[in-house]
Parts: structure tokens; sequence; C-alpha cells
């Protein structure tokens, strides 16, 4: 287990994280692949029934390093801004930020996977796709980039953690008040 030092910046209240796991766009999934280099990229998710789902193209490097090497570490943050201090060693970030350690599986229910894009559709494009997204399309589907089926995955976290630093709006550096 991954153990924050910095108690006093720990997370746990439940509903403060999941509307962040819920609301926040972009998430950084990080891996290590066959030859142990690093490898972390950004992706769009969603936050369904505890668990991470993303999905992408069919071929290509995230793919082959999840489906040789699954356990992945993947991050959310947002910075709020600046923390001004008049000791200058005590400015500090305004933050917020969860971790989830687990493992990235590949969904193989065509179902399963329309659910999970088309909760992706509702998240990044709501309303505007009027039919929703079926089965049997996912399954006929072939990318025009590698004639590949989508690839959608889901990591079920092992760990999660969350962490934070909020700051009023007037405890934050205002540039446009020094101009």
């Amino acid at each position: 287990m991954h153990t924050i030092r910095y108690t006093k910046r720990v997370c746990t209240d439940e509903s403060i994280i999941e509307a962040f796991l819920n609301e926040t766009r972009v998430g950084v999934i990080a891996m290590v692949d066959d030859q142990n280099i690093p490898y972390a990229t950004p992706v769009n998710y969603v936050w369904h029934k505890g668990a991470i789902y993303f999905h992408g193209m069919g071929s290509g490097k995230k793919e082959s390093i999840l489906l040789q090497k699954p356990s992945v570490c993947f991050t959310l943050f947002h910075e709020y801004g600046t923390v001004v201090d008049p000791v200058p060693c005590h400015a500090d970030t305004a933050y917020r930020s969860v971790i989830i350690f687990g493992e990235a599986e590949k969904l193989t229910d065509s179902d399963e996977s329309a659910l999970v894009l088309q909760k992706l559709l509702n998240k990044y494009t709501p309303h505007y796709y009027k039919q929703q997204l079926s089965g049997s399309l996912i399954e006929k589907y072939r990318s025009t980039h590698d004639g590949k089926a989508v690839s959608v995955f889901k990591i079920e976290p092992h760990e999660l953690s969350a962490k934070e630093n909020i700051a009023s709006d007037s405890e934050l550096f205002n540039k446009e008040a020094l101009l």
C-alpha cells in the first residue's frame, strides 16, 4: 500500500472524491512496457460503478503495453492556483488529486463496451447524439485509422488515494490585482 506521508493533505470525504472522479475530464494513465520503460498518456475517461473506463484505437503503444503488462497508475488532478504567503518558501499550490492503482482489463463484451462508450459521449458531448450506441454497432465498427475495433478498458482500483489543498480566492495569487 502506498502511504501519503503529508497526512494534512489527505482527503477522505467520499462525496468529494466521487464528485471529483465524475467531473474531472482528463486523467493520465501510467504504465511500464516490457522493457521497463515508463509511458504515461492523458485519456478521456468515465467513472462508472467504482471503476475507471477509457477507450482508444485497437492498435498502438497504449494497447500493446496494457495487453502485456496491465498494472497501471491512473492520476487525476486539478490545480486551482498559487497560494501566496509573506514568506516566499511558504507559497503553495491549491489543488485536488486522486491516484488509483489497478489492472487495466480490456472489455470483450460489446454491450458493456457500448454502455461505457455511451457514458463517454454523455460526459463529453451531452445531448449532442440522439441515438444510443448498441453492442452490434460496436461489433461492426472499424476505425478508418487502423481498420480495427475500438478498445475499451476498465481499471478496478486496488488502491485509491486522494489529496487536496483547498484555499479561498483571497489566499490565491491574483495577477490582475498587481496591474
